[in-house]
């Protein structure tokens, strides 16, 4: 989007494109209620955190322009190289961007910046300036994320030209982490990081941080930051070629923290009849913006003179002026909600009774950013952070353990339940070297479900607090130096049936009770009595571990098995489509590209002779993966439709477990409908792409026998081929439904919040139904492109905003607003009518996947009947993307 002030502004150079908001209902600010804070004292250092990235260690310096204390970042990073920029960049640059540090090695790689004041608001600065520093002259782009959450990405567009970002946030902690993320397209680096705590009265929001779009000071000649602003606010200097600048030798007195300096100029149009203006154009209409005006008069006015203004909004006004500017004196002008929406025009014009032209002194913009993931529990932050430190883990441990969830670490399987911070669940440090006893720091995973610490050099005994980790199922301790008696109650929950315990291979053990010297090499069992809770079918792993016993006992066996079309009836061995794990590395060329990961695993790129496909790896922590990858295997080898995704094969080596799945090209559903993708599904493709979900559901309800209950439709599990078609992913939740003529299935409640159906999470009651009230959910965010859940206090469900949407008959701002008025108004109407009946309360009044196939059917055809009156002649299996460009220009931090 452009930012322009002044109507005509043509100075190409000093424009500036960002991502802004959607301006969805202005609510107006009474002039006089608008907050007039008092002038703070001139102020210290005190409370600054400024860090040079690239440093030498233990070194600090004062920057000469600034008079700030910059330090190494030696104390705040173990990862990443120093480098620096050449000499002949330096003349024009402060200091601190002089030297930087470039992280060649690693996804992500992060600042933990520690003992901040938690909850107090900060000013958060990210610099990065390459210069070319590392001489290859290849621009980089990287995702810049504080904690868990995306900040922004950054994108390197000119050699000479840093890149500078700004937060206004307050952290929930006492630290924060800023991480470096290579998505494949350069080596990330940074060249500063400074923190400047503010008043907490500034900038206040109903939601979310804010991120600096603009803040310049009119009518200058040069920008200004600390000391002149006590804040180390950057405030870069605009003129305009139909605006002509006035200023004051004399001190003006803020009343909003801008400083004086700032406030002492302004600028004003040449014509003093015309207006002055800016716009704001977006490109995201999702995204939010304040915006901040200060005015001050810098002009004595003669007794006959006077200055009077107002502000519009799109023809609206603002506030109820007008706004006459005190003399020397500074007043702000801001609205208390966040603008959205289309094309926004700011219009500053001068009342009918003034003689003088308006007058603006400053401007701020800032967008809002929703930084609302939770990061880990914090109490197994601290034992997995004691953990890597007690055993010196040497692998790529940084940022949050858990968030965001592509990037968790190596080793880790997170629980992600509604807004509760991740927790981790599986803990897997098998062949990592370990030595010295178990350490007591476990006991503080108090949600961990399975521990593998096999394969190490672990000495002393096995300690009883793990019997104080209740919800553990696996226990891992084989092929270590461990002594003395196991306590009496792991070994009790393992005859029960309720712990996998493995402890072969440690020569030291005698068994439970008390020990002695002649009692030694006694070996706990490995798996647990069949007469316990524990029943061979639990885990996949001792299935297929009994299932090779018989085969290599009974070789005939294995064509012998049931061909009857039930997935509980076949076992792996009898599908010939399996793979090695050799193979799974020659055909993903060694799991070099990353497609995604998620709590089964990793999935990465492959190619098996010309033909692409994704590769899915179990990870060796996850439990209940063992469970859904055989359910996946049996379903998809069974079923076969044009909306289903197709598995090629799998493969089962032990602990090495994968999944071979043709590759769909263009990822799952919901990334196309985030903010952060640039290209805009059509109305036309958006029914298309309900209509092959519905059709996959639909063949799983009535075209198998016995029919099978997805259990989990959402966005995620709808992936999209090269054209845009879409099919229905993940199984491993799935569940047969009776043949036997009964109307449900009694079950544990599996799903995700937001789309689960209520009925049956009160009542444990699964029929198809559930899938339909799930597919009604999916179909409201492909209308609507809105989140199922608000991230607010009220945590809205999209099915009750489009129900107070449809109260008022406003099916226009029902619609996904980035569509821009490109539909049919009659089959956005259907299509929300037909959502809403997938999502009614009582199943039994929702439709049938067949029936909705045929509505949605009815929607296309009329979308379609529209596209032939305009004569546009379309491919019936391709739809046109909208395209959206977006260029960030920064100018370098002069000295």
């Amino acid at each position: 989007m452009a930012v322009k002030i002044c109507s005509h502004y043509s100075n190409k150079q000093e424009q500036v494109y960002m991502v802004m908001g959607q301006f969805k209902r202005f609510i107006p600010a009474l002039f006089g209620g608008l907050a007039l804070i008092l002038l703070v004292q001139a102020q210290d250092q005190s409370g600054f955190i400024s860090i040079d990235c690239g440093l030498a260690a233990n070194l600090s310096y004062s920057e000469p322009t600034t008079g700030i204390i910059y330090i190494s970042d030696a104390t705040y990073i173990d990862t990443g190289v120093s480098k620096s920029i050449p000499l002949e960049f330096k003349d024009d640059l402060q200091q601190h961007v002089w030297t930087l540090r470039s992280f060649p090695q690693g996804i992500r790689n992060c600042y933990s910046i520690n003992n901040i004041a938690q909850g107090t608001k900060y000013i958060i600065r990210a610099n990065f300036f390459y210069m070319n520093y590392d001489g290859q002259g290849n621009l980089p782009e990287f995702d810049l994320h504080l904690g868990p959450n995306l900040w922004d990405t950054i994108k390197i567009e000119n050699i000479s030209l840093g890149v500078i970002k700004e937060l206004i946030h307050v952290p929930s902690l006492n630290h924060i982490q800023v991480c470096l993320v290579n998505t494949g397209l350069g080596t990330p680096f940074i060249s500063a990081l400074e923190l400047r705590p503010i008043n907490s009265s500034l900038y206040v929001t109903n939601f979310g941080s804010l991120s600096l779009f603009l803040r310049s000071d009119l009518g200058s000649e040069k920008g200004y930051r600390y000391k002149d602003d006590v804040y180390d606010r950057y405030w870069s200097s605009l003129n305009f070629n139909d605006c002509k600048a006035v200023s004051t030798p004399l001190t003006v007195n803020p009343d909003y923290w801008v400083p004086s300096i700032v406030m002492s100029t302004a600028a004003t149009p040449i014509n003093e009849s015309a207006p002055m203006e800016f716009y704001v154009q977006p490109t995201d209409t999702n995204s939010q913006f304040y915006v901040y005006m200060h005015f001050a008069e810098v002009v004595k006015l003669r007794a006959n003179e006077s200055r009077s203004f107002n502000i519009t909004v799109n023809g609206e006004l603002w506030y109820d002026g007008p706004i006459s500017p005190r003399y020397l004196s500074t007043d702000t002008v801001y609205g208390p909600t966040a603008l959205t929406g289309g094309k926004i025009v700011f219009s500053i014009f001068k009342t009918g009774n003034s003689t003088l032209p308006p007058i603006i002194n400053a401007i701020e913009i800032y967008t809002v950013k929703d930084l609302s993931q939770s990061e880990t529990d914090q109490q197994d932050v601290g034992a997995i952070t004691n953990l890597k430190s007690t055993y010196g883990v040497e692998r790529n441990w940084h940022g949050d353990p858990c968030a965001p969830q592509a990037y968790s670490w190596e080793g880790l399987n997170c629980s992600y339940e509604d807004y509760n911070p991740p927790r981790i669940i599986s803990l897997n440090l098998s062949s990592s070297g370990l030595t010295g006893e178990i350490s007591v720091d476990i006991s503080n995973l108090v949600t961990l479900q399975y521990l593998d610490l096999s394969n190490n050099s672990l000495t002393g005994s096995v300690p009883e607090f793990l019997t104080q980790l209740k919800y553990l199922r696996v226990l891992n301790l084989k092929q270590n130096q461990l002594n003395g008696s196991i306590p009496a109650k792991l070994i009790e929950r393992s005859e029960k049936g309720s712990l996998l315990l493995s402890v072969d291979e440690n020569s030291n053990f005698c068994g439970s009770g008390s020990c002695n010297n002649k009692k030694k090499n006694i070996v706990v069992p490995i798996v647990a009595s069949v007469g316990g809770l524990f029943i061979l079918s639990l885990t996949v792993v001792a299935i297929l571990w009994g299932l090779r016993s018989r085969k290599q006992q009974d070789t005939t066996k294995v064509a012998k098995v049931d061909l009857e079309p039930n997935v509980q009836n076949r076992s792996l061995e009898s599908i010939q489509r399996q793979f090695t794990y050799p193979d799974l590395l020659r055909i993903t060329n060694n799991f070099e590209r990353i497609l995604g990961k998620g709590g089964f695993g990793t999935v990465f790129h492959g190619c098996i002779e010309n033909t692409q496909v994704a590769v899915k790896m179990l990870s060796a922590s996850s439990v209940q993966g063992y469970q859904q990858f055989q359910a996946e295997v049996k379903l998809l080898m069974r079923v076969h439709h044009k909306n289903l995704t197709t598995l090629v094969g799998y493969c089962y080596e032990g602990t090495n477990m994968g999944l071979v799945y043709e590759n769909m090209a263009n990822g799952d559903l919901e990334a196309h409908l985030s903010g952060e993708n640039t290209n805009i599904l059509s109305w036309e493709a958006r029914l298309q792409i309900a209509m092959d979900a519905a059709q996959g559901l639909e063949y799983l309800h009535h075209g198998c026998k016995p029919p099978i209950i997805h259990r989990d439709v959402k966005t995620t599990n709808i992936l999209l081929n090269e054209k845009f078609r879409a099919k229905l992913a993940d199984f491993g939740l799935s569940k047969i439904f009776p043949t036997d003529g009964g109307t449900h299935v009694s079950t544990v409640v599996a799903g995700t919040p937001g789309y689960l159906d209520p009925e049956y999470y009160i009542t444990n009651w699964l029929t198809e139904k559930s899938d339909v009230y799930s597919f009604g959910v999916v179909l409201l965010e492909i209308i609507t492109n809105r989140p199922v859940i608000e991230r607010s206090k009220e945590r809205t469900h999209i099915s009750q905003w489009v129900s107070s949407m449809l109260a008022k008959g406003d099916i226009k701002n029902i619609v996904d607003p980035k569509l821009d008025g490109n539909y049919n108004v009659n089959s956005v109407w259907k299509a929300v009518e037909i959502a809403m009946l997938c999502l009614s309360p009582t199943s039994s009044k929702r439709p049938t996947m067949d029936q909705v196939v045929a509505e949605l059917k009815e929607c296309v055809e009329t979308e379609l009947a529209q596209r032939k009156d305009r004569h546009e002649d379309e491919s019936k299996d391709s739809f046109d993307m909208i395209n959206i460009n977006v260029t960030t220009a920064l100018n370098p931090l002069a000295r």
